[in-house]
This record gives C-alpha cells, sequence and structure tokens, in this order.
C-alpha cells in the first residue's frame, strides 16, 4: 500500500538481480514512452547491460528494495554518454522505479546512493534525457542540481505519435 512507511536498501546490482529488472523495465517498454525501446526484452537478451555495469567504475547500476521483501523497487544507472573517447568522462544516467514506488522518495535514495558511487570517478558531467512530459523526473533531476540545456523535439516516435525529449546537465 502506497501510504504505508518501506523501509529502503539500497545497492549494487547483481546477476540475480536480472529477471526482476527486467520485468521492470518492460513494464516501462510495453506501457510508456518513458523509454524508446519498443519490444519487451527476455532477461537473457537484457545480461549485456546488466554486466556492463560493475560494482566499481563509471558504469554503475544500483538498485533499491524493500527491506522486508527485498522485492526491487528501482534501479538507476550511469553509462556511457557517447562512444568516441573524448566523451570519457561524461556518463548518461537514467532512474526506473515500480509504477508503486513513485513519490516515495525511492528515485531519491537511488540516485543519493548512484552520485555517492560516482564521487571517487574521473567523471566531469552527468546527462539525463527525460521524455515529455514527465514533471516527476523533471523534478528529482532538479532536486540533484540538473539543469535543463536543452529539448530534441518530435525526436522518437512510438505509440504512434512523436515525443519530445528534454535533455538535463548535472556537474560531478
Amino acid at each position: 500500500m502506497p501510504s504505508e512507511r518501506t523501509e529502503v536498501q539500497v545497492r549494487p546490482g547483481i546477476e540475480g538481480d536480472l529477471e526482476a529488472l527486467t520485468d521492470l523495465y518492460n513494464h516501462y517498454v510495453r506501457e510508456t514512452p518513458i523509454t524508446f525501446d519498443t519490444a519487451i526484452f527476455t532477461p537473457e537478451e537484457r545480461r549485456p547491460w546488466l554486466l556492463s555495469h560493475p560494482e566499481d567504475g563509471p558504469y554503475r547500476l544500483m538498485v533499491a528494495t524493500d527491506t522486508d521483501s527485498q522485492e526491487i523497487l528501482g534501479y538507476a544507472t550511469s553509462g556511457p554518454f557517447r562512444p568516441k573517447p573524448a566523451y570519457a568522462t561524461s556518463v548518461e544516467v537514467t532512474i526506473y522505479l515500480r509504477p508503486d514506488a513513485a513519490g516515495r522518495g525511492v528515485g531519491t535514495l537511488l540516485y543519493k546512493s548512484l552520485f555517492e558511487a560516482l564521487s571517487g570517478e574521473d567523471l566531469h558531467r552527468a546527462y539525463a534525457g527525460i521524455a515529455q512530459p514527465n514533471e516527476a523526473s523533471v523534478r528529482l533531476h532538479e532536486r540533484f542540481d540538473f539543469r535543463h540545456v536543452g529539448t530534441y523535439r518530435e525526436v522518437g516516435r512510438k505509440f504512434g505519435r512523436y515525443w519530445d525529449v528534454a535533455w538535463y546537465e548535472r556537474d560531478l
């Protein structure tokens, strides 16, 4: 029940999380324009993604779990911003929450943990692309000192329409 206080633990993602993380992501693939993926994934198809986020380095996966049930409530990642070498000190960050975990502070805990984990890395900027409209995500990013740097208009087509993506950046 959303009004109940849930104790949340944030930890690095592990291979045992793969199925739950895939199910969570697939919800957004099927139901929302928040990701521009259009076909759901099997856990095996998502395994390379999970393995690209080790417990150290600039590309991390942080998972929030309910302390009692150990169910995954959401996750945050940092990954490559662009593939060319000069972009190596920039990361793209993203966050996905189980729909019933939204508005409960889980996203704040995830980003706090992610940015603490990244603080010792040789990184200069974090970028986040937010499909519009998504006021909750904009508020979360602004709480973490992200600033709007531009919007790509009608950059993605999903569900038979075009979507804008607002881009935000944060110093690291």
